[in-house]
């Protein structure tokens, strides 16, 4: 069976979609995948990011880290998206990144493969499924497979019970949520192994 190749790309102001995305690289090679773990890159002007502590230590730690690139999505038969919500929509700085990705998409690099999405919010409920299920919106104009974790194991509600992907409080990314990860990028990564054939 073919190996497949896995982009988990992430965005993360302080340090939990870091950490979800770590986790799903965990699982994913545990699972038989090839994976780049890609950040996007950061679009907030410089002075916001260095006026706030925490966000400027995170940004520094992940600095190491490559950019997502269009090329990694052509690369790629299968994507983990990882970023926190604002206001009920993925973070800018995701959607600036998604909106690079036109020439690819119109070329077709996008469609039929398997992807999925995790989100945090600062509290319960605050924007998760909203932010996941526009996710899926553009996953569905690429073409892509997605790949919603559903509950499909007792880790999903053991985590908090969201269907469309891991969903976190800030800064709370616990052994539950460790599992229900862990659950999301295996399955991914089996799907990919089916679609691959």
């Amino acid at each position: 069976m073919a190996q497949p190749k896995v982009a988990i790309i992430f965005y993360s102001t302080y340090g939990t979609n870091h950490a979800v995305a770590l986790e799903a690289q965990r699982a994913a090679e545990a699972a038989g995948a090839e994976v780049r773990l890609l950040r996007v890159a950061e679009t907030a002007p410089a002075e916001v990011v260095e006026g706030q502590d925490a966000w400027k230590a995170q940004a520094e730690k992940t600095s190491d880290i490559p950019a997502a690139t269009p090329a990694d999505m052509e690369w790629a038969d299968a994507y983990f998206f990882a970023a926190p919500t604002r206001f009920g929509v993925v973070a800018s700085q995701l959607r600036a990144f998604i909106d690079t990705l036109g020439g690819v998409w119109y070329t077709g690099a996008l469609a039929n493969k398997a992807v999925t999405a995790s989100t945090s919010t600062g509290n319960m409920h605050g924007g998760m499924e909203t932010t996941l299920q526009s996710l899926y919106t553009t996953f569905m104009h690429w073409g892509s497979i997605i790949v919603a974790p559903g509950f499909t194991d007792g880790s999903i509600a053991e985590a908090g019970g969201n269907p469309y992907g891991y969903s976190a409080i800030a800064g709370k990314f616990d052994d539950k949520g460790k599992a229900a990860v862990a659950h999301q990028a295996t399955r991914l990564v089996e799907i990919s192994k089916k679609l691959l054939g």
